[in-house]
Order: C-alpha cells, then sequence, then structure tokens
C-alpha cells in the first residue's frame, strides 16, 4: 500500500521550493494547492512521472478543469474581461488526491 508521506515526498523531490521574500522555505503540504505552488510546466511533468513511478493512467485527468484560463484562446485569454472569475472556477489539485488516487490504483476525482 502507498503511503501518503511517500506521494507527498516524491512531490518534494520534484518540484522545485517556494521561498518567501527573506528566503524562508515554504514546503509542499498534503492539502497544498499544486497549481498555486508551481508553473504548469513543471507540474505537468511531474504528473507524468508521477503516473510512471506508481503506475497510474493519469490520462483521465480533466486538466481544463484545474487550469480553466489555460484552455482558452490566445485571444480570448488576453482580453478577457473577468479573468478572476474564471480562475475561481477551477478546482484546486492537491497531493492529498495523488495520495489517494495512488492507492486506489487509477485517478479517482473529475
Amino acid at each position: 500500500m502507498i503511503a501518503e508521506q511517500e506521494v507527498l515526498q516524491f512531490f518534494r523531490e520534484q518540484l522545485s521550493t517556494r521561498v518567501t521574500w527573506r528566503g524562508k522555505r515554504i514546503p509542499i503540504e498534503l492539502d497544498t494547492v499544486l497549481q498555486d505552488y508551481t508553473d504548469t510546466d513543471e507540474l505537468l511533468d511531474t504528473i507524468e512521472d508521477f503516473g510512471e513511478k506508481f503506475s497510474i493512467d493519469l490520462s483521465m485527468i480533466n486538466m481544463p478543469l484545474y487550469y480553466p484560463f489555460e484552455t482558452l484562446p490566445l485571444l480570448e485569454r488576453w482580453f478577457k474581461a473577468d479573468k478572476e472569475a474564471l480562475y475561481e472556477t477551477r478546482l484546486p489539485l492537491t497531493v492529498r488526491m495523488f495520495a489517494e488516487s495512488a492507492r486506489a490504483g487509477r485517478w479517482l476525482y473529475d
């Protein structure tokens, strides 16, 4: 059985650690919202590595639910008047979600 701490350690090793303006490290926790913690490219690479390491098919993740703004055409992203409202509709993507899915052997959300 895969432990939450094993999955948490994986994300801590794979993602760049954020720091405050004073240089204090901000570690990833189980309920950290990953979209706010790291950039999209780094997170997507980490998700792919997670699937390989824990043998889970993550192709079922509906990424537009977690990144609604990224799926809009470029011109609409530039000129969308209410960008904040669109960000508020996104679902949080957390380490805990990946840990629970790893224990189940498949993606449990969406």
